[in-house]
């Protein structure tokens, strides 16, 4: 199979698997577009599902101090991407694939 190129501003490894999945961004018709972001797989329960949490800094202006906090998203893990919980991923946005899934695994890192 030719190399398939996502289109989201850098070069993403492609899975050495291979799926039939219709949601997959590199065998299927999922188009990846809008926010990108890299992440700790928390969970992975839920079938084709990772649920994908990060952490990031909050600025409180009245104590001029930082805060940490986190985000948690449910993605879409395709067959050929074997992730598993505490392994880094990256996830990009893409149309909703179900009713709490709008994002996808693109690579595990």
């Amino acid at each position: 199979m030719a190399k398939k190129n996502l289109d989201i501003g850098f070069e993403a490894a492609q899975p050495k698997g291979m799926c039939s999945d219709e949601k997959c961004p590199w065998h299927g018709h999922l188009k990846v577009r809008g926010r990108v972001f890299k992440g700790r797989v928390k969970s992975t329960k839920a079938v084709n599902t990772a649920i994908v949490e990060w952490d990031y800094y909050n600025y409180i202006p009245k104590y001029e101090r930082y805060e940490r906090r986190k985000s948690s998203v449910a993605a879409h893990r395709p067959h050929c991407i074997e992730a598993k919980t505490g392994d880094t991923v990256r996830i990009g946005e893409c149309r909703p694939v179900s009713k709490m899934k709008r994002f996808v695994v693109i690579e595990k890192l």
